[in-house]
């Protein structure tokens, strides 16, 4: 293999490391691996790259021997030379072709050496690389890596995918061995999808709500709409067109409205009508949100009082609903809101350069 050096140091020198080849400066140091084959390197480029290697460099030598040896073991031969190959080459590497199959072949191997070796630019590449190449089967030996190395990208997508594919991370042989060797990991896993279920239910509650206060807003509208432009008998002007989107809910405002003029029920709830409670509550609502109180049609809800008795309601809940009807309101006018086609970009604070 051949490794080139383009390190930009203090001197501005190109070195490069390249078997066979006498112009090359001398080698001054052997990284022995876990079978015992030595590779030689040069000192002042591993200690550049690494600050744990700068330190095993300055140990003192042994006596009666005129090079330096640094051991890393616990990873094959070839992913230790890959590992040197990116520290001479330095980010150059990452982008060749060599450097993405030595990624693919030695990724979680390169994950382990950069972070030991503190090499925080390849430990990111390897991160990632080694994200991206996630399956289910490999995803619990995936989490422990990232533990051990402390790569909360990579645990993160890891934790992600088993909540989306868990049915086949518990075929995996790893997670047989977790559950046989590692109960805490195995509890921290469930946990963790647990809370992600957790936080679904929550989130899709509140999207039930907003959707709730956002029906609410529409029938504030109709409630306008019915008694101002009077598009049936209900109103004042019979012919009066619908809004836009909000027919459906003007119609059964309109039933309601009419139902609660001719309702021949006293009783209070809950011996009285639901529908009459109903439309008493929306007018009341209408009431807290109209901001045009003194030449709004709508009738307030105190003149059905005679018919229907409104529950009363907790007066800081009422003042939050009312809060989240006035917002939905807004949001959604923000929203059906038409942006101008034709307006010049803006260049340098100003429309235009004339």
């Amino acid at each position: 293999m051949r490794i080139v050096i383009d390190n930009a140091d203090s001197d501005g020198v190109r070195r490069w490391h390249e078997a066979e080849n006498n112009t090359t400066p001398s080698t001054d140091v052997h990284i022995i691996t876990s079978d015992g084959r030595s590779i030689p390197a040069h000192s002042s480029v591993l200690g550049s790259a690494s600050p744990v290697l700068e330190r095993l460099l300055d140990r003192p030598r042994r006596s009666g021997r005129s090079e330096r040896e640094i051991h890393i073991l616990g990873v094959p031969y070839d992913s230790v030379l890959a590992f040197l190959h990116f520290l001479y080459s330095s980010k150059t590497a990452l982008s060749s072709r060599d450097g993405e199959e030595a990624m693919a072949e030695h990724g979680v191997h390169l994950l382990a050496l950069s972070h030991a070796h503190r090499v925080g630019w390849l430990k990111d590449a390897c991160e990632a690389a080694v994200a991206a190449r996630l399956t289910a089967e490999r995803v619990v030996d995936a989490i422990k890596l990232a533990k051990l190395c402390d790569a909360p990208r990579l645990y993160q997508k890891c934790m992600r995918l088993a909540v989306k594919d868990f049915a086949a991370v518990r075929q995996s042989e790893g997670w047989r061995f977790l559950r046989r060797h590692d109960p805490a990991l195995e509890l921290e896993i469930l946990q963790f999808m647990e809370e992600v279920d957790q936080r679904r239910t929550k989130w899709k509650r509140a999207r039930e709500a907003q959707e709730t206060y956002r029906q609410l807003g529409e029938a504030m509208d109709c409630l306008h709409h019915i008694f101002t432009d009077g598009c049936t008998e209900v109103g004042h002007r019979p012919g009066g067109r619908n809004p836009a989107g909000n027919s459906r809910t003007c119609q059964v405002l309109q039933r309601l409205v009419r139902h609660l003029g001719a309702c021949s029920k006293k009783l209070p709830p809950p011996e009285g009508c639901p529908h009459c409670k109903q439309m008493v509550k929306l007018l009341r609502l209408h009431s807290s949100v109209c901001h045009h109180s003194e030449s709004c049609k709508v009738p307030p809800y105190k003149e059905f009082n005679t018919k229907v008795r409104v529950e009363e309601e907790d007066d800081k809940t009422w003042r939050l609903l009312v809060k989240k009807v006035i917002i939905a309101r807004v949001m959604t006018s923000l929203a059906d809101r038409k942006r101008p086609q034709d307006i010049p970009p803006r260049i340098g604070g100003y429309r235009g350069i004339r």
